[in-house]
């Protein structure tokens, strides 16, 4: 099994969850979140003064899925969410080593 940490656009929550769907992938925690990477922020103008915002608005989905599916699900992320500018986000994978559904005790890919 493996987490797919996704951090990208806030109007790309959309999108991120079709492809879940799609792909029957379901049990997703999505986190609203301020970041910065290459953007480096923006600069805004209020009332004449201007100001730099540093944090910038992203989500970030979590999501554990089978090894078999990592890959195509990737793909499928990235044509989802990618505009092709600065500040579209990241996907890290981490590997999970054990899984436990609360409610029956199922472990593994079951439990997911």
């Amino acid at each position: 099994m493996k987490k797919l940490e996704i951090i990208a656009r806030p109007e790309k929550l959309e999108g991120l969850k079709e492809v879940f769907n799609k792909a029957e992938t379901y049990g997703m925690t999505v986190s609203m979140v301020s970041g910065c990477g290459l953007q480096k922020g923006r600069k805004e103008v209020y009332r004449g003064t201007e100001y730099s915002i540093n944090l910038l608005p992203k989500i970030k989905v979590e999501i554990v899925v089978k090894d078999e599916i990592v890959q195509s699900l990737i793909e499928k992320i990235l044509q989802a969410v990618r505009t092709g500018e600065i500040g579209d986000g990241k996907i890290f994978i981490y590997p999970i080593e054990d899984a436990v559904r609360i409610r029956t005790g199922e472990r593994g890919d079951k439990a997911i």
